[in-house]
């Protein structure tokens, strides 16, 4: 069956577009009230990203009220360690957290290499339930963390602004970092692969602690295992399933980014676009508004779109924020954003 409304997907692959698509990391979320009422439904939001039904229905919200050209599953990045063994829960106002941890060899004794049907199986039946209820009109993209994101909780335990005892384990024990980094890339491989076959249209990798590392280390925990992951799906895929690569923080690393076997490259709000152009000529770029933006004026998030597209373009790029959109923001602003999007992305 035919998408009716393709323009992501044509853009992900550097084909013409009549209009800038536009999506939002976060958009199932708290910002509407919706998915607040399905959340209290679940109980928790763990039993909500494992609730098929559930998980299906807070994914396609965005796209009946929002009026975004894509859905993302409804899922959580750390869906991949409990699935090799290690279990987090999510605690109201502090985050994920690993009741244990992995820091040494024999600590990997315990986990394996996850079977995506079988430990991640709620995922993909929920992506089967999206891809018939939202019958064909928007692409679905489906997703995981990158490896080195993944290991920071994995070793940490918890979020953190350092990641400390993470990158001391790059330093003390390189055997360990490298042992476990590709443990958590072949679980991923297998995981997004099954992604795919369940019916996702797009990949997006989330690298989101990668600028807590020197350009040296990414080059050597990160790039290699992103690299990996591009490379077998591209193999098994083409460019029919384009893939995004969004490291936030890694302004360093754009250029050696856009040599991976990706199609789509993210960007914060940190990185320039016209220079971002430059260090990436052959790729499509994604973002990169900052979140804040939607919490001024209508006029002044109108205005902010228009500025970030003139320096985009409007072919090859697609409309995104510079990360995920922040909880209390008002949904009229967020519509603001859209809509402003949609407008002025004419081509």
């Amino acid at each position: 069956m035919m998408l009716q409304n393709d323009l992501l997907l044509r853009a992900a692959r550097g084909e013409q577009v009549e209009r800038v698509p536009v999506w939002m990391m976060r958009q199932a979320g708290r910002i509407l009230a919706e998915y607040r009422a399905v959340r209290e439904k679940a109980g928790s939001f763990i039993q909500l990203a494992t609730t098929p039904e559930l998980a299906a229905e807070v994914t396609i919200q965005p796209v009946d009220l929002l009026g975004v050209d894509a859905a993302i599953i409804f899922s959580d990045i750390l869906v991949v360690p409990e699935a090799m063994g290690l279990p987090y829960e999510m605690v109201e106002q502090r985050g994920p957290v690993f009741p244990q941890t992995v820091r040494t060899m024999k600590d990997l004794d315990s986990l394996h290499i996850a079977d995506a049907e079988q430990d991640l199986g709620y995922v993909l039946e929920a992506i089967r339930i999206v891809k018939r209820d939202l019958q064909n009109r928007v692409p679905l993209i489906g997703f995981a963390g990158a490896p080195f994101t993944i290991f920071c909780y994995m070793t940490e335990g918890k979020g953190s602004k350092t990641f400390s005892v993470a990158k001391k384990l790059l330093y003390t024990d390189p055997a360990f970092a490298h042992t476990l980094l590709q443990k958590i890339t072949d679980s991923t491989i297998a995981y997004l692969k099954a992604q795919v076959t369940a019916g996702a249209n797009l990949i997006q990798i989330f690298d989101s602690w990668a600028g807590i590392l020197s350009p040296e280390q990414y080059q050597t925990f990160s790039l290699p295992y992103i690299k990996q992951i591009c490379d077998a799906l591209v193999e098994a895929h083409g460019i029919e399933i384009p893939v995004t690569v969004f490291a936030k923080g890694a302004f360093f690393a754009r250029q050696e980014i856009g040599t991976l076997s990706c199609s789509v490259v993210g960007l914060d709000w940190n990185m320039d676009p016209t220079e971002s152009r430059q260090l990436i000529p052959d790729k499509t770029l994604q973002g990169n508004l900052d979140p804040c933006v939607l919490y001024s004026s209508f006029e002044q998030i109108r205005s902010e779109v228009r500025n970030m597209i003139d320096k985009f373009g409007k072919q090859r790029y697609i409309a995104n924020l510079g990360h995920g959109v922040y909880p209390d923001t008002n949904p009229d602003k967020v519509r603001c954003f859209i809509e402003a999007v949609k407008e002025y992305g004419q081509v």
